[in-house]
């Protein structure tokens, strides 16, 4: 093998290797600092590791695969019950916020959550404003904030979120317009439209109690198409 071609194989093995490591470490700092935002866990882990080549940064999917094996690995016996939770309590929400038609989003249904995760639904009207009259009608106290999603490869908008917590578990509303039902979001892992589910697909989920990933996607695959 010639020299050049032996380091290039070098390099390409180490480059890898510091992927991998990055990675490992994103899912360890999301696990237990709960950091949600995929970018700046690697960066963080990058830079707590002296890993400046931004070639070894892994992808997002290679961090989501780190933090599912971190927890099987290290939270074997607890991260499934905190699911269960907020899987539970999603759906209760669900109903309680029927008339917007929520959806639920991101780690309570993909399967990641943790003890830092909020529950986080989609919840659609032409009027904001309902949604918090919804809330005030029921005295449930709120946050508000506001939300940047990307709408399409080249666009982005601001939406209303609200805060507030049931049950000692925080809740995440996002606040979209109702035209909104036919397209979701892209996802910040995968920049595919979001993964949602009604509650007839969370109430699956319960059901099959399973965190199997395999079964798990063929679920989700299932609920984005009714959702």
């Amino acid at each position: 093998m010639a020299r050049g071609e032996h380091h290039r194989i070098h390099a390409s093995d180490r480059q890898q290797r510091n992927r991998l490591r990055v990675a490992q470490e994103a899912a360890r700092l999301m696990s237990e600092h709960g950091i949600r935002d995929f970018h700046r866990a690697k960066l963080k882990a990058a830079e707590r590791l002296g890993i400046l080549d931004e070639q070894a940064l892994p992808r997002n999917q290679e961090i989501e695969q780190a933090l599912r094996e971190h927890q099987r690995l290290f939270h074997a016996e607890s991260q499934p019950q905190l699911l269960q939770e907020r899987r539970e309590a999603a759906a209760e929400a669900m109903r309680f916020l029927a008339r917007f038609e929520p959806r639920l989003v991101g780690a309570v249904l993909d399967g990641t959550a943790d003890a830092h995760s909020a529950v986080c639904l989609h919840v659609f009207s032409d009027d904001p404003d309902a949604v918090h009259r919804h809330l005030h009608e029921h005295g449930v106290p709120f946050e508000t904030q506001t939300r940047r999603l990307r709408t399409s490869r080249d666009g982005q908008a601001e939406f209303p979120v609200l805060l507030f917590a049931a049950d000692a578990l925080p809740f995440d509303l996002t606040v979209l317009p109702h035209d909104a039902l036919r397209q979701a979001p892209l996802d910040r892992i995968d920049e595919k439209p979001m993964r949602r589910a009604a509650l007839a697909a969370v109430e699956e989920l319960l059901a099959e109690g399973d965190n199997d990933t395999d079964e798990l996607e063929r679920m989700l695959a299932n609920a984005t198409r009714r959702a």
